[in-house]
Formats: C-alpha cells, sequence, structure tokens
C-alpha cells in the first residue's frame, strides 16, 4: 500500500483507486460541499421541489372522491360536505370534466416539474465538471504516472453526473412520492382511523430493510468505480496502442483482460442485488399482509355500520396507491445513498493536493546568465533517490549534453528545471534566484521543451504550432515554418497550416511530428531549451532534417540535451556523464574521449562511432 499523506485534512498525494469514501453518509458535511454549485440555482431548484408537492397530493385525489363517487353515484346515498349536499345529479355533472381538468393540471405540472430539475441538474453537472477540469490541468505529473487513463476519465466524468444529474432528480421524485404518501395516508385516516394503523404500520415496516444497504451499497460502488476505471484504461490503451496489440498478436490476451473485467462488473453488480433484491419481495409481503388484514377488519366495520361501502372502496385503492409511493421512496433512498457516495468521490478529487505549490513572487522577467543546480537531489518517492547531490553551473548560451545509461537519471533532471517534479534538496538557481521563489506561469513560460514523444492535440497544424504563442502573426508563423524545415510538408497539404492532425498525430510520420514540436517550441521563443531525446526515434535520414530544424531551435538559447545520438551532442560547450543519479564525469567532447576507461568514453564506443560513420557517409 502506497503512504497516504494529509495535509489540513486534504488528500496530498494518493493514487485514486486507493480512495476510501469515509465521508459517503456524511449528509451534512456533503451537502455543505456541494451548496456552493446548488446556491446559483436554488430558485429554480424550489419551484422545482414546490411543483412535486401538487403532483404527490394529485395521487391521493382518485383514491378521495371514490367514496362519494360510490356511495352517492352508484348507492344514491346523500353526502353533506361544508353545509352543501351532493346528490347523484351533481356529482355526475362535475365529476367527468374533473377528471379531465385532474389529467390535464398533473401533465402541465409534471412537464414544467421536469423540465426545471433536467435543467438544473445539467446545469450543475456541468459546472462540477468544469472546476474538476480546471483541478486536473493544474495537479502535477506524480498525479498522472500514479494513476491510469482510465480510472482518472471514469472519476472525473462519471460521477459529476452520477452526483450532479441525479441528485435533484432523486430528491425530487422522493418528495413527489413523500407527499403522495403522506395525502394517501390522509385518505385512509378519513375514511377510518382504525384500519389508517394498519396502514401506517405497513409504511414502517415497509422502510426498515433500507437501513442494512447503506454499507453495501458503498461497498460496491467504490469497487464498481475502480473496475469501470480500469476497463476504459484498457479501451484507451488499445485505441493508441494498436499497432503493438496487432504487431505482438495481443488480440486475444487484450480481449480476455477486458473480458474479466466485465465480468468483475457483473459480479459486483450481482452481488448487490442479491443483497437489495430482497426488497421488492419483502414490500410485496408486507402489502399482502396489510391489506389482507384490512379486509378483515373492513368486513367487520361494514357489518356493524361504522364503515360505508364507499369509505373502504376508497380506503383499499389509497392502500394499494400507496404501494407504489412506498416503494419508490425505497429505491429513491437507496439511489440517493449511492448518489452520496459519487458525492464524496467527487469531493475527494477536490480535496487532492499537487506537490508543485505556486508560492513563488517574482516573475522571471529576464534571460538567465547563470543557471546553477546546486547539491540537488531528487526521488520520485520516499524509499528510492534518484538524483543525488548534482552541481553544475550553466552560461547564458551553452549548450549542456547530458549522457548516461537508459535510468541513470537524466530525463530526471531536466524535468526539474520546469518543476514538472520538485527536487528534495538543494537549490535550481537562475542568477541566484532559486526556482521556486519564481511563479510557475513565468518560469514554464521561460523554458521550451521538445520530447522524443511529442503529443501533438486534435486540431490544425496552426493550432498545433499556436500552443507555443496563440498571439503569433501570420509572419512568425512563417518564420518558424521555414526554420523549423516545415515548408515543404506544410504547403504540400491541401489544406496547408489549416489542414487538420488527428489525435496524437498518429497519421504524421516521425520526422513531422518533431518538426511541428520544434516549430511550436520555436514560437514560443523562450531563452531555455530542454531537448529529451529529440531524435532517437527517427532514422539517420530524417534526424538530418530535425538536427538542422533544432539548430535554428537552439541557436543563441541556453540548451540542455539528452540524446543517445552523437550528432545531438558532439558540439555541446560541456558534456555531464550521469551514472546512478551521479555527475561521474563532466568536459567537452575532445576532453572525455580522451580518459582511459573513462564512462564516456565507453559510451562513445558502443553507442556512437557507428552513428558517427553513419553520418559521416550521409553528409
Amino acid at each position: 500500500m502506497p503512504k497516504i499523506i494529509f495535509l489540513c485534512n486534504n488528500v496530498f498525494m494518493m493514487k485514486l483507486d486507493d480512495i476510501k469514501t469515509t465521508n459517503a453518509f456524511d449528509y451534512k458535511y456533503l451537502l455543505k460541499r456541494i451548496y456552493p454549485y446548488i446556491k446559483p440555482v436554488m430558485f429554480r431548484i424550489i419551484i422545482a421541489f414546490l411543483l412535486a408537492i401538487p403532483l404527490g397530493l394529485l395521487d391521493g385525489a382518485t383514491a378521495f372522491v371514490l367514496k362519494p363517487y360510490i356511495d352517492v353515484v352508484v348507492n344514491g346515498d346523500t353526502l353533506v360536505y361544508f353545509n352543501y349536499t351532493l346528490t347523484r345529479d351533481v356529482l355526475s355533472v362535475i365529476i367527468p370534466p374533473g377528471i379531465v381538468v385532474f389529467a390535464t393540471t398533473q401533465g402541465v405540472l409534471r412537464y414544467l416539474n421536469t423540465y426545471l430539475s433536467d435543467w438544473v441538474s445539467l446545469n450543475i453537472a456541468n459546472n462540477v465538471k468544469i472546476d474538476l477540469f480546471k483541478k486536473l490541468v493544474n495537479l502535477d505529473s506524480k498525479f498522472f504516472d500514479d494513476n491510469s487513463s482510465g480510472l482518472v476519465i471514469s472519476r472525473f466524468l462519471s460521477d459529476p453526473d452520477i452526483a450532479s444529474k441525479q441528485l435533484i432528480n432523486s430528491i425530487k421524485t422522493l418528495i413527489t412520492s413523500f407527499v403522495s404518501a403522506l395525502g394517501l395516508v390522509f385518505v385512509l385516516i378519513y375514511n377510518s382511523w382504525e384500519l389508517a394503523v394498519v396502514g401506517v404500520v405497513v409504511l414502517v415496516c415497509a422502510f426498515l430493510p433500507m437501513t442494512f444497504l447503506r454499507k453495501k451499497i458503498k461497498e460496491v460502488s467504490n469497487k464498481t468505480t475502480v473496475v469501470g476505471g480500469n476497463i476504459a484504461t484498457s479501451f484507451n490503451e488499445t485505441y493508441k496502442g494498436n499497432k503493438v496489440v496487432t504487431g505482438y498478436n495481443l488480440q486475444q490476451n487484450e480481449f480476455e483482460k477486458v473480458r474479466k473485467l466485465i465480468r468483475e462488473t457483473f459480479d459486483l453488480q450481482i452481488s448487490l442485488t442479491k443483497r437489495t433484491g430482497w426488497l421488492s419481495p419483502i414490500m410485496y409481503i408486507i402489502a399482502s399482509l396489510g391489506i389482507a388484514f384490512v379486509m378483515l377488519v373492513g368486513n367487520h366495520l361494514i357489518e356493524t355500520s361504522r364503515l360505508t361501502t364507499g369509505s373502504f372502496a376508497s380506503f383499499i385503492t389509497s392502500l394499494l396507491l400507496l404501494y407504489k409511493p412506498v416503494k419508490t421512496l425505497g429505491q429513491d433512498l437507496t439511489n440517493i445513498q449511492g448518489i452520496f457516495v459519487a458525492i464524496n468521490r467527487v469531493f475527494e478529487l477536490f480535496d487532492f493536493k499537487s506537490r508543485i505549490k505556486d508560492n513563488g513572487k517574482k516573475e522571471l522577467d529576464f534571460i538567465p546568465s547563470d543557471i546553477e543546480f546546486r547539491d540537488v537531489c531528487f526521488s520520485y518517492d520516499e524509499n528510492k533517490e534518484i538524483l543525488h547531490n548534482i552541481s553544475f553551473n550553466v552560461k547564458k548560451g551553452e549548450t549542456i549534453a547530458l549522457v548516461g545509461s537508459s535510468g541513470c537519471g537524466k530525463s530526471s533532471l531536466v524535468n526539474l528545471l520546469p518543476r514538472f517534479y520538485d527536487i528534495t534538496k538543494g537549490q535550481i538557481l537562475f542568477d541566484g534566484v532559486d526556482i521556486r521563489d519564481f511563479t510557475l506561469k513565468s518560469l514554464r513560460n521561460s523554458i521550451s521543451q521538445v520530447f522524443q514523444d511529442n503529443f501533438l492535440f486534435n486540431g490544425t497544424i496552426r493550432e498545433n504550432i499556436l500552443i507555443g504563442n496563440n498571439s503569433a502573426t501570420n509572419e512568425e508563423i512563417n518564420t518558424v515554418i521555414e526554420a523549423s524545415c516545415l515548408s515543404d510538408f506544410v504547403f504540400n497539404q491541401e489544406q496547408g497550416l489549416d489542414s487538420l492532425i488527428t489525435e496524437g498525430g498518429s497519421s504524421l510520420s516521425g520526422g513531422q511530428r518533431q518538426r511541428i514540436a520544434i516549430a511550436r517550441a520555436m514560437i514560443k521563443n523562450a531563452p531555455v531549451v530542454v531537448l529529451d531525446e529529440a531524435t532517437s526515434a527517427l532514422d539517420s535520414k530524417s534526424e538530418k532534417v530535425v538536427q538542422k530544424a533544432l539548430d535554428n531551435l537552439t541557436k543563441d538559447k541556453t540548451v540542455f540535451v539528452i540524446a543517445h545520438r552523437l550528432s545531438t551532442i558532439f558540439n555541446a560547450d560541456k558534456i555531464f556523464v550521469i551514472d546512478n543519479g551521479r555527475i561521474i564525469e563532466s568536459g567537452t567532447h575532445e576532453e572525455l574521449i580522451k580518459l582511459e576507461d573513462g564512462k564516456y568514453r565507453n559510451l562513445y564506443n558502443l553507442q556512437f562511432k557507428n552513428q558517427e560513420k553513419v553520418l559521416d557517409n550521409i553528409n
């Protein structure tokens, strides 16, 4: 189990699938958390809830009119209401149009109620999603390292829908059912208080089983979320890694993995059904026992003239109608418990705290003339330190290269510059100022990155380039296209710069993707450039074109280069050789190649020497 760190009762850093919904049934706490989203639409919520009251009461109207209808219209009796005598002639005229008015009123109220509750629910859900996405984009890299894409998508999209959209509808339905039940209980008492006692006992007994369900709903909800996230991850991996799946004949493996997860979801849902499915038959039994007892007592009351036929028919109808709202109340309470679990999960996401704190007060509005790593240590977790006491200086306009075996800490080192991660000890200084004293925005605006696998967004070539500077002019765009060696590619496209790129740039070659990424970094015009394996995935011909673009990008810039290829480090002002998180050698290529049994010399002989021959042949 990963260690969990808490700060001010908020989750500092934790895996999503390790979260336990501790406040799932603390309704006061959860309603307090969601209230800021409810407050702006409170007036509409109140109107929707008020409309639910007459909707519920109208359910009892049918049962209520049965008494005068049977006693007066059918049996020919005469009834007096508020000193007004109801006869067969009067009721036979009133009842038919009354049915039409009743149905029309109920239909209009139901439409208004549905419209208002849906409007409110969608509004709340959308606002929660917007704030959650804002939270997501501001979380640090460690969060994305620790959590699968499927679980993130599930938690950040599905839970807000359940929590927000269903909450208002469920409460509205709960009010309607509750008021309907109250109205029908009133009809029961109006017709016979003796029989009403039986009806109330039935009502109370029907609610008792609900108290046993809360824990199971919470447990299954948590497990289902995790499994659902794993399913979404598998679909996402199959989509993005389709060539690997096909090339390695992994279709059956992926199918079995997803089939197992879907089966697990099925088992979880069935386990909940096994524990909750008995509610319906239990309620049927309770209702039938109540009705049977009512009929026995009712027959006695009719025989002793303490109850009219109409009153008994009205009572039985009310009792039968009462079963529906009582059953609905049970289902609504079950749903609301599940909804509160989802609400709790949503606000657990809001409670995540990024490790990267934007506490800097200074704006990095200058070009640093000196970048210093001073005794820098770094670890992704407390158990293993990745970098150990790294110290070096880089002057303005210098290019330094970081070389070493895979996993030695090169990428970890350059990822500390834009504060994708924070150092655990030591300092990184720009002209003597700790980078943590600068605002994150100004720090990251001063650094451009080109990675081995640069992500391109779904959109046009122009939009992907303008990510670096969305206020760039057409002249500036044309300049970077030329400098990044994109001219031939772009202007051979039917739509030119406005040609669409699919998500991730899967329709482009590796060299084309890299040059678009270089153009994006170039138009940003940041004084510090980080090249992390920027050409390692390219063939020699593509590398030559991309290298030319990189040369244009890095001109007059302070450059950090990580590379497995000689061409990107050969002319570096200084090379640092890293081994197991420590700098073990430093110097120029000519200096390091002369060291007997040196690490760089060994790397050169193993990795670079053949590349030098290939490059000579190409040139």
